[in-house]
């Protein structure tokens, strides 16, 4: 396992969308996507993902995702 250095930003996307189908993977409209913001841990990024997804549950086809940007950025980095 990689040991990542104290205090190195481990960015994190949060973003979300509806889906076309609730089992899919494919948004029905890439305009009207809720990019949520960048946070620099996945503990912050986590945290707005529960609320956005709480706020949406009304919503079958809506979906919100955490993306590990910096395994984007640096590969080699686990970041767990």
């Amino acid at each position: 396992m990689t040991t990542t250095e104290p205090g190195k930003q481990l960015l994190h996307l949060v973003f979300g969308g509806e889906l076309e189908h609730v089992d899919g993977l494919t948004f029905r409209d890439l305009e009207d996507l809720d990019i949520v913001g960048i946070y620099p841990n996945y503990a912050s990024a986590y945290a707005v993902w529960k609320q956005k997804a709480q706020q949406s549950v009304d919503n079958a086809h809506m979906r919100y995702f955490i993306v590990h940007m910096h395994r984007l950025l640096d590969p080699e980095t686990e970041g767990k």
